[in-house]
């Protein structure tokens, strides 16, 4: 899919603020977004999933667009039919089904694009939630004082590249997600959490 699980968000999600180092100097690491939600199992198999919903509504689409069309070519041709074009009261009967039919179609396409949307912020919200702390984690390990998104950063002072670590320790925590809406709740539904990553900060000598 074609950035279904935004590679944009989580870029600027994961771009921490530069921090004095408790250790100086702190390492650099960099973390390659795009590449851990093209790479991740869980991104993968998601994905796939998704873009089998997406097909399918586009399929539905447009089952419901011929067949519409065909009802408005025959309610036409009726029309045109009819004495001056005018229509009697069986034909506007049928003219107002057929508005009515328009409408349902319309709004059961709507449904789907919000259950999808809510199924692709459900995947981002929970491969967010583990990732956040994976990448902490690695910073701990590393005695690191920033952590960037690679496609967010034009350029860094020899930079330790640490995808790999934190895509095999993804893998491993979390081999899949749930493929479904957003849990139902009081209110609007609540963004996706951003992975939280926090750097050194000196503290008076701690």
């Amino acid at each position: 899919m074609t950035k279904h699980l935004s590679a944009a968000a989580l870029a600027a999600a994961l771009l921490l603020p530069a921090v004095a180092a408790a250790q100086a100097p702190g390492a650099i690491l960099i973390v390659d977004t795009d590449r851990i939600l093209t790479e991740c199992t869980a991104c993968r198999a998601a994905t796939t999933q998704l873009q089998a919903q997406a097909q399918q509504r586009d399929q539905r689409a447009q089952t419901l667009a011929a067949t519409l069309q065909t009802q408005q070519q025959t309610l036409q041709t009726a029309v045109n039919a009819a004495p001056n074009h005018q229509p009697d009261a069986a034909l506007q009967a049928r003219i107002a089904a057929f508005e009515q039919q328009r409408n349902s179609a319309a709004q059961e396409l709507q449904g789907t694009d919000e259950r999808l949307r809510s199924t692709q912020q459900n995947v981002q919200r929970q491969i967010y939630a583990r990732l956040g702390p994976i990448i902490s984690g690695v910073q701990r390990q590393r005695n690191a004082s920033i952590v960037l998104a690679k496609n967010a950063t034009l350029a860094s002072a020899d930079p330790i590249e640490v995808t790999n670590d934190v895509l095999t320790q993804l893998n491993a925590q979390l081999p899949s997600v749930s493929v479904t809406p957003l849990p139902a709740q009081n209110g609007a539904a609540a963004p996706a959490p951003a992975p939280a990553a926090t750097g050194r900060r000196n503290s008076g000598g701690r």
